[in-house]
């Protein structure tokens, strides 16, 4: 899909001819050389460094210049390869399935190297963990602001309609009986995810809340993750990650209670695992399809570049297979925010994370805010920031994205933390049908209906006759039968 190197298209030069035939060689060719620099970069970060200017550039295409099969090519996300990854998953989740607890502490230990004595335990028998005061303010603030967004999305009284003097239709929202949330810790621990699953959970009353996260070492749990599950109220922690987690979860063991629904982003192994069970026997949903994290950008000529920067390397430094992209504006300096890019990347603990996501990740010129918006739109990216002026006057021309961020002064970052909203998002184009997770996530709504002897009279024949037509005469029955009644 996409390369580490620049190609300036402008007035001044040659534009460069792309084709549906030219492309995929050219991306090949670009992998293999950012595959041979990643290796040589592990050598230390002085390397990084050296290599952060070559590696860290994001070829830049001109969108008006491109074919729909060019488009279409720089569009589509990282490939993941599901069905080698499902004949992995697919033996772990059914040993999970018929072994239990027995198999869940197997594979924590062979792909963790962890063994806990107990593979679940309930929270209310564990001891609140003591963090430092700022630490734990920083996690109450974003608590509160959680909270307070997801507890706003509750109906303030249940949808009621008289369709038809005597027909009452109404919409009830009751809360899922147990869920299971994901928490990763793998290449990165993320206590932000359990307050962003498990504080809806409990706002929507969700009896039993299983969390699962891998263990450390020694068997024992980030002080950080069980800080957030035991303030947001989760009943039941689950030592585990991976496939073996879902599955745990999805079918039940002795220890772990069986779940109606799992929520959670993961890696590609989880993702599978997922899939795979709410295609099963195992009567269990999922809150979405997720691919690596994303972000689109959109800036004009007086975003900072230093801002531009640290959002497109925000994303960078999730995971190899992480994809930024930057839609500019005209009067973007494109070569000063290359520089930018290669400057503060080169800085990063993670950099050769985000060197590799940027190896995959490109710039599109644009001429103006419909052609922006157009291809966001198409993108449908997990996170859209608009760093634009009167950025609020874009908002109605987007339809496809998991979050947006708007303005000069807001990054990602708030929305993965703690300005409220849920950083459990669709990738991979998948925000074109698919919402983040929210309160109704936890929740499922039933539909009421009550009619009066007048109601039916009234409405009775209507059913009666399309009841005939589908030639259904129980259906046509169950009605006739009462207008005759007491007649």
């Amino acid at each position: 899909m996409l390369g580490n190197i620049t190609y300036k298209v402008s007035s001044k030069t040659t534009p460069l001819q792309l084709s549906a035939r030219t492309v995929p060689k050219l991306l090949r060719s670009a992998r293999k050389m950012s595959n041979k620099r990643l290796k040589v970069a592990a050598a230390g970060k002085s390397t990084v460094s050296a290599l952060a200017a070559d590696e860290t550039k994001l070829r830049t295409y001109r969108l008006a210049e491109m074919t729909d099969s060019e488009r279409d090519e720089i569009m589509s996300r990282p490939r993941i390869d599901f069905t080698s990854i499902m004949d992995i998953v697919g033996p772990i989740c059914e040993a999970v399935r018929t072994r239990g607890d027995e198999a869940v502490r197997e594979f924590t230990e062979k792909f963790d190297g962890s063994a806990p004595e107990l593979v679940v335990e309930n929270l209310e028998d564990i001891p609140m963990p003591e963090l430092p005061k700022e630490v734990s303010d920083a996690f109450d603030v974003a608590f509160d602001n959680i909270q307070k967004f997801h507890t706003a999305q509750k109906m303030t009284a249940p949808l009621s309609v008289e369709t038809m003097p005597g027909v009452v239709c109404r919409r009830i929202a009751k809360p899922i009986g147990a869920v299971g949330l994901y928490v990763p810790g793998g290449t990165a621990v993320l206590p932000s995810t359990a307050l962003m699953l498990a504080v809806p959970a409990g706002i929507a009353g969700c009896g039993t809340i299983v969390l699962a996260t891998p263990p450390r070492k020694d068997g024992s749990i980030s002080p950080e993750v069980l800080y957030c599950a035991k303030k947001a109220g989760v009943t039941h922690l689950l030592k585990a990650g991976g496939a073996q987690a879902v599955a745990a979860m999805g079918y039940g063991t002795a220890s772990c209670p069986k779940v109606d629904k799992i929520f959670g982003p993961g890696n590609q192994f989880v993702t599978a695992a997922k899939m795979l069970l709410t295609n099963s026997e195992a009567m269990v949903s999922i809150d979405m399809p997720a691919g690596p994290s994303e972000v689109l950008v959109i800036a004009d000529a007086e975003a900072p570049a230093s801002f531009v920067a640290s959002d497109l390397l925000s994303q960078a430094e999730h995971g190899k297979d992480s994809q930024v992209v930057l839609v500019a504006m005209p009067g973007v300096d494109i070569d000063a925010l290359q520089a930018e890019v290669q400057r503060q990347c080169a800085e990063l603990p993670r950099a050769e994370t985000a060197m590799a996501a940027l190896a995959h990740s490109f710039v599109v010129q644009v001429e103006t805010k419909e052609e922006a918006c157009a291809f966001s739109n198409l993108y449908a990216p997990e996170h859209l920031i608009v760093n634009v002026d009167d950025a609020e006057s874009w908002l109605p021309h987007f339809d496809n994205a998991g979050s947006i961020f708007l303005g000069r002064w807001t990054p990602e970052s708030v929305g993965d933390y703690a300005s409220g909203t849920n950083h459990v998002l669709p990738t991979y184009g998948y925000a074109k049908m698919y919402s983040g997770v929210s309160l109704e996530s936890f929740q499922k709504n039933i539909t009421v209906q009550a009619l009066t002897k007048e109601g039916l009279q009234l409405l009775g024949p209507s059913v009666a006759l399309m009841a005939d037509i589908e030639e259904l005469t129980a259906h046509q029955r169950a009605v006739t039968l009462r207008l005759k009644h007491d007649q």
